[in-house]
């Protein structure tokens, strides 16, 4: 992993911006709008989190996941890839990412299987239907979209440290951490450091337990740009705003039949294997694969 944020491939070419965002989402915008396209995006975050916790994943590849698949779609409509596979499709890679351990595509099927019958069958009356091969094409697909930048940063290494710094932790970190978790159904996450994220989580926190007055000395002293603070605070105020109305059991069924739908083909039909960068290098030893990403790196990934 780059030791350095700013010269890392997540600082370089995964910091978007929101004209960038509304551009790209032209497409979906168009058809279904800003709120209704934000309703998704987080019902399937909630999807991408109960299948990881179903494999008992750490947060972090959770997290990292969940930035994967905003990702593809920050640059791909939704009809160009079913969430429901990209989806457990973003956990399998992120697993191999953050080294959780080997997760066969047989396992992330099955767990998918599980969570959408126990927990999201309101929404997919009908079963899973995808299967590892599936899983396995379409991780191909992220990868190439992705350009191979696999690395992440997220805001929690930097949250532990200014927690650690104000003598707070036990007081804050809990809240702002659940803050910070609550930020990747936004956003944020690709528009701003994990700095200034962990930033804004925190000053929130210190709000919602009073304790601004043993802060504002700290935060004085901070160099930061104080404004795109501000702006990350009023997104997690509107997504908490959001939520509040938003009854997943109600308006989900009616969110996804308007949703663009992928079209799938079948192999009789000609179906072309997904396109490959020449930036992966597959060596087929051992039914492993070898992995060279944008950040210089290489892993190891394990295939059943």
């Amino acid at each position: 992993m780059s030791g350095n944020f700013w010269q890392s491939s997540h600082c370089k070419q995964w910091l978007l911006t929101q004209d960038f965002l509304t551009r790209e989402r032209n497409e979906d915008l168009q058809l279904l709008g800003e709120t209704d396209y934000q309703k998704i995006m987080m019902f399937f975050a909630n999807v991408i989190q109960a299948i990881g916790e179903q494999l008992k994943a750490r947060q972090q590849v959770i997290a990292t996941a969940t930035i994967y698949f905003k990702r593809f779609y920050s640059k791909h409509p939704l009809r160009s890839c079913d969430p429901l596979l990209l989806a457990p499709t973003c956990i399998l890679l992120a697993s191999k990412v953050e080294e959780f351990g080997v997760l066969s595509n047989n396992r992330i099927s099955n767990a998918t299987t599980s969570v959408i019958k126990s927990k999201f069958s309101y929404a997919f009356p009908n079963d899973f239907i995808y299967r590892h091969n599936h899983i396995w094409e379409c991780e191909f697909y992220l990868l190439e979209l992705m350009d191979c930048c696999l690395v992440v940063y997220h805001p929690y290494r930097p949250l532990v440290q200014y927690v650690a710094d104000l003598n707070l932790a036990d007081s804050l970190l809990p809240i702002a951490w659940r803050i910070v978790n609550d930020t990747y159904r936004t956003d944020v996450n690709l528009l701003y450091p994990p700095f200034q994220i962990a930033l804004a989580c925190l000053h929130m926190a210190c709000v919602m337990q009073n304790l601004e007055h043993k802060a504002k000395d700290w935060f004085a002293d901070l160099n930061v740009d104080i404004d795109k603070i501000i702006e990350i605070t009023r997104v997690i105020l509107k997504l908490y705003e959001l939520w509040k109305d938003f009854n997943e059991k109600i308006e989900v069924p009616e969110l996804l039949k308007k949703m663009p739908k992928a079209i799938i083909k079948s192999e009789s039909s000609g179906r072309t294997s997904a396109p490959i960068s020449v930036a992966i290098m597959t060596y087929l030893v051992c039914h492993t694969w070898y992995l060279c990403t944008a950040d210089g790196l290489g892993y190891i990934f394990w295939t059943s």
